[in-house]
C-alpha cells in the first residue's frame, strides 16, 4: 500500500478476515546502534574454529534438492539430547511459533478453546484467534503465581482442548509450584484435554518437566534452539506419547525445517559443551544482575530464565531514558494490568550487563 492509498483503493481488502485486520503485526524492535537486550538470545557467538568448520559443513550442503533423511537424524539426536522416555515421540518446527500454530490447527474442533495463564508468551492467544479457536486468559497472582483455584475453575467451565503451561514462564521468567502444576495437569487429564508444558527457557532453569511427563499420556513437552543459542536458525520441538504427535504431525507442513537449519542444530548438539558453558556463564551473570538491582533498590522477581523482570516507577520513562543511553530492553508494561510499569531485562554478557545497569540507574 502506497502512501496515498486507503483501503477502500483495494477491494480485494474485503476478502482479508475483519478480525486480522484489526489485529496488530508481532512487532521486532529495531536494534541498529543498540546493546540487544530485548529479546532473551544468547549473546555468545560461535567460537572462530566452530564457525569455520560449521561454514564448511553447510558449504557442502546439497541445497538445490529437499530436505531429506537429515531430519529424521536430528529428531533422534535431540530425543538423546533431552532423555525423551521410551515410548514417546518427537516433531521439528519452524521455531516454537509454528509448534504453536499446528497445535492449534490441529485441535480446531468446533467451541473449542485454549487455556493459558496471563501474562503469559503473546502467541498462545494469538495463534487461538488466527486458527478461530476461543483463547481463554487466567490472571496470574500479584506476584505472578498460579492462581490454582482459577485455573482449575477455568478448565472446568471452559473445558479447553489445551492448556499451556510455560516453565519457566515468560515474561515473568519465575517457575510455578510444582504440586499446582500436577493439580492441573491431572484436571486437564480428566476432563480429555491436552496439555503443553513450554521449556523455551529449559536451559536456564533449575530444573524439566521431562521426568514427570513420562507419567501421562496427554501432556506434550516443547522446547527450542532459540535459548539454546541458535535463535536465528528458527527451530523448535515437540515431544510427547507416539500416538498424540503422530496426529500433531499431520498438519505439519512438508518440508519445513530446511536443510541449513536441520544441519546447524546437528552441528550444535555435536558441539553441546560449548553451549552447555554458555548457558552456565548467562547463569551467572544472572546471578550478577540480580544482586545489582536489589542493591539498586529496584523490585524484581526471582529469575529461572535468562531475564529479569522489574518494576519500576516510570517504565515508559525509564525505558526511553535506557535507550537514549544505548541499551535497548523491553518494556512490557502495557501487555497486561498485571505488568503495570514493569521491564524485562535480557541477560547479555558481562560488558553488557555493566551497561544495562548503569542506563537503568541513570535512567531511573
Amino acid at each position: 500500500m502506497t502512501a496515498q492509498s486507503t483501503k477502500s483503493d483495494i477491494p480485494a481488502l474485503q476478502r482479508i478476515r475483519d478480525d486480522v485486520q484489526s489485529m496488530h503485526a508481532y512487532a521486532v524492535q529495531d536494534a541498529r546502534g543498540l546493546i540487544k537486550l530485548d529479546a532473551m538470545e544468547n549473546p555468545y557467538a560461535l567460537p572462530p574454529m566452530l564457525q569455520e568448520a560449521l561454514g564448511r559443513r553447510l558449504g557442502q550442503l546439497a541445497i538445490n534438492r529437499y530436505p531429506g533423511d537429515r531430519g529424521a537424524d536430528l529428531v533422534r539426536a535431540l530425543a538423546n539430547h533431552a532423555g525423551l522416555p521410551e515410548g514417546f515421540s518427537l516433531m521439528l518446527g519452524n521455531g516454537s511459533d509454528e509448534l504453536i500454530s499446528l497445535l492449534a490447527m490441529a485441535c480446531d474442533l468446533p467451541g473449542a478453546a485454549i487455556l493459558a495463564p496471563v501474562p503469559g508468551f503473546v502467541m498462545y492467544a494469538m495463534s487461538a484467534q488466527l486458527q478461530g479457536l476461543r483463547f481463554v486468559g487466567v490472571p496470574l497472582s500479584a506476584d505472578f503465581e498460579l492462581d490454582e483455584a482459577a485455573m482449575l475453575a477455568a478448565i472446568e467451565k471452559e473445558n479447553p482442548a489445551i492448556v499451556y503451561l510455560a516453565y519457566p514462564n515468560n515474561p515473568t521468567a519465575n517457575l510455578w509450584d510444582d504440586e499446582s502444576i500436577e493439580r492441573i495437569v491431572m484436571a486437564q487429564g480428566r476432563q480429555g484435554g491436552l496439555v503443553v508444558i513450554d521449556e523455551a527457557y529449559q536451559p536456564f532453569a533449575s530444573k524439566s518437566y521431562i521426568e514427570r511427563m513420562a507419567r501421562h499420556q496427554h501432556v506434550l513437552l516443547m522446547r527450542t534452539l532459540s535459548k539454546f543459542g541458535l535463535a536465528g536458525i528458527r527451530l523448535g520441538y515437540l515431544m510427547g506419547p507416539q500416538a498424540l504427535i503422530a496426529e500433531v504431525d499431520k498438519v505439519r507442513p512438508p518440508y519445513n525445517v530446511s536443510v541449513l537449519n536441520c544441519e546447524t542444530a546437528l552441528f550444535a548438539l555435536e558441539h553441546a559443551d560449548v553451549f552447555a558453558e554458555q548457558a552456565a556463564a548467562i547463569r551467572k551473570e544472572r546471578d550478577v544482575v540480580e544482586s545489582a538491582l536489589d542493591r539498586l533498590g529496584v523490585q524484581r522477581w526471582p529469575s529461572q530464565a535468562n531475564m529479569v523482570l522489574i518494576r519500576v516507577r516510570d517504565a515508559g520513562k525509564t525505558f526511553e531514558g535506557m535507550k537514549e543511553r544505548g541499551v535497548l530492553i523491553k518494556n512490557v508494561s502495557k501487555m497486561h494490568p498485571l505488568l503495570a510499569n514493569c521491564l524485562r531485562l535480557t541477560v547479555g554478557t558481562t560488558d553488557e550487563n555493566r551497561q544495562m545497569l548503569a542506563a537503568l540507574e541513570q535512567s531511573l
